[in-house]
């Protein structure tokens, strides 16, 4: 699909051109942004129509190969959204529950890891994270979702942080994740806010730098946590 994109194909026609079985998981067709009648919210016309108007560009080229790997859940979302518009319309915000769903739309990644270091992550306890409990990261499965997330990700800083959600038991590829992440997802759920938040350059060996400790030494990216209020 890339090479498509790279050929001179645009992002909708693309995407539509993925393998069959992809493609009927999704049960979405891409179709040209010209196709959102104006006025009409963007989460409600896909709910409605079963297609995703597509603007040419990594965004929306990304966000359609989420919709491919990771169906259950970009359906589940789309489902929250319209429910969310259909009970309270749209205003000029959005509203604290979609808010939510968008953030963990755009930025989410998904990991599978062992309770020590869950536990450490949660904390921002970073000397941890990556020292003392870096051992363990060979025991994690870590995919990223949000389709912003991988578009800021084309031009690597360091500063790039996702929302990282846990899930349990699944073997590392997408199918499992999507599965045990659409199962959990919920308005009161994302609401609560149950992420991790993890310089994704800072996962060992993702990036090369990361090997030097004074990598992490950086507080302006890996920041310790708020003390909380007594």
């Amino acid at each position: 699909m890339a090479l498509q994109v790279h050929a001179g194909a645009g992002c909708a026609q693309a995407l539509n051109a993925a393998p069959v079985a992809m493609s009927s998981d999704a049960g979405m067709q891409f179709v040209a942004q010209t196709a959102l009648p104006p006025g009409q919210a963007y989460e409600a016309f896909i709910h409605q129509t079963r297609q995703v108007p597509t603007r040419d560009g990594l965004h929306d080229f990304f966000n359609g190969l989420c919709w491919l790997h990771y169906p259950r859940t970009k359906n589940r979302l789309n489902q929250l959204q319209a429910e969310q518009i259909a009970r309270h319309g749209i205003g000029p915000q959005r509203g604290v529950a979609r808010d939510a769903l968008t953030v963990f739309d755009e930025n989410a990644a998904f990991v599978c890891a062992p309770d020590a270091l869950w536990n450490a992550l949660q904390a921002k306890d970073w000397v941890a994270v990556f020292g003392s409990l870096r051992p363990l990261w060979s025991q994690v499965h870590l995919q990223l979702f949000g389709h912003a997330l991988l578009e800021k990700l084309c031009n690597p800083r360091k500063p790039i942080t996702a929302h990282v959600y846990r899930v349990q038991h699944v073997d590392g590829s997408c199918a499992s994740f999507d599965k045990a992440v659409a199962q959990t997802l919920s308005v009161a759920l994302l609401e609560s806010k149950p992420f991790a938040h993890v310089p994704v350059l800072g996962v060992p060996g993702w990036w090369p730098a990361n090997e030097a400790a004074d990598f992490y030494r950086d507080a302006s990216v890996f920041r310790p946590a708020k003390p909380h209020a007594v």
